[in-house]
């Protein structure tokens, strides 16, 4: 792989998009190589770099299936269901907790 060039942030030149400019287009890279490099300053810990794909290369994002979608919703609930009192909690379980909040904060919680 070559070289790809590098940009200061905002200084790109039209054409080029990093995934998250693609997906609000409704498009996504479809397996095409990154064309550039797009580096924010950042004070302490050096530069903070984004890729950059062409847009005209891009392809139309994949349709939503009903089999695709009944996963999600499946992944998405086992985020949410606590494994301590096996509750949905309605929000996804922080993985540094590893439990909802209340059985986290309140271990006699889990006996009620």
């Amino acid at each position: 792989m070559s070289a790809v060039p590098v940009y200061r942030w905002r200084l790109a030149p039209d054409g080029l998009a990093t995934r998250r400019q693609l997906r609000a287009l409704g498009l996504r890279p479809g397996g095409q190589d990154v064309a550039a490099q797009l580096e924010r300053p950042r004070r302490r810990r050096g530069p903070l770099v984004a890729y950059l794909y062409r847009v005209d290369q891009a392809r139309p994002v994949r349709p939503m299936t009903p089999a695709r979608r009944a996963a999600l919703a499946k992944a998405m609930l086992a985020r949410r269901t606590c494994p301590a009192c096996r509750r949905d909690a309605g929000y996804v379980i922080p993985r540094s907790l590893g439990m909802c909040v209340p059985c986290h904060d309140n271990p006699t919680f889990l006996a009620a």
